[in-house]
């Protein structure tokens, strides 16, 4: 039996944005009438379009609106590496992320909070019964369920949605993970920390979301993160099984030579 966690009191949201301009406003919006509660920390990357200016006018105005000012863009995992540290610098006693676009339901909060109570990590999933996307083509869904798919297999999860990027921590948690030794920089980056998550032991589950393709905006996908995601899927699952070979390889080792060898 999982055991019950203290209520989450005190999130923070870290939100990551490039070109969002158009909505972050909506976003702020929703997600404080959904979650009075919680803060939001925006990790804008210099955005031309004058995102960074909008956040950083929002937090002079609001007490739970932060910004952390990057001066380039240099992958998603970068900005939510950023986030996390700053966040785990203060009081919060969890983290979440999600992205900036409205495809992530800011409704959806409180349902993922509430069940850091019997979690340490709960995953926003798209491929869990109740779950599911609005307005996908084709190539994404087969990109997003591929890669859920690869990443079960390669890293033997059961996780049914291990690439999304809406999703909740306990904060003593997050301080498991080593987040400083993390080396993805795109989308992998979800995938390698659910694998953290599942290898310290840590109790991670599924609530179903639904999400909507963006409505304003470009999509940050491209061929490059996807060649990443697959390039390190397929050296974590061999580097996993060679551990795997060599440890049985000592424990042989260990018992010494067989009784054919000693009768001999």
């Amino acid at each position: 039996m999982t055991a019950t966690r203290p209520e989450v009191q005190r999130p923070v949201v870290v939100v990551p944005t490039y070109d969002e301009i158009e909505n972050l406003p909506v976003l702020l919006e929703r997600l404080h009438a959904a979650a009075p509660q919680a803060h939001v920390l925006i990790v804008d990357d210099g955005s031309p379009d004058g995102t960074g200016v909008l956040a950083q006018e929002r937090a002079d105005e609001l007490p739970w609106v932060h910004v952390l000012h990057r001066t380039s863009k240099d992958g998603l995992a970068a900005a939510y590496l950023a986030g996390f540290a700053w966040a785990l610098a203060r009081d919060y006693d969890a983290v979440m992320e999600m992205d900036a676009d409205l495809s992530h339901h800011p409704e959806d909060v409180p349902r993922l909070l509430a069940a850091l109570t019997s979690a340490d990590v709960v995953l926003g999933s798209r491929w869990v019964p109740g779950g599911g996307v609005e307005n996908w083509p084709l190539h994404r869904r087969v990109l997003s369920r591929g890669g859920s798919f690869v990443a079960r297999i390669a890293l033997e999860m059961s996780l049914r949605d291990a690439t999304g990027g809406f999703r909740a921590y306990r904060r003593d948690a997050m301080t498991r993970l080593d987040l400083a030794s993390v080396a993805s920089r795109g989308y992998v980056f979800q995938i390698e920390l659910a694998h953290r998550a599942l290898d310290a032991g840590l109790v991670v589950t599924e609530v179903p979301i639904v999400f909507t393709e963006r409505v304003h905006g470009v999509s940050k996908m491209s061929g490059g993160i996807v060649r990443e995601s697959l390039t390190r899927l397929t050296w974590w699952g061999a580097e996993r099984r060679l551990s795997r070979l060599a440890v049985a390889a000592r424990r042989r080792g260990d018992r010494g030579p067989s009784r054919a060898a000693q009768a001999s």
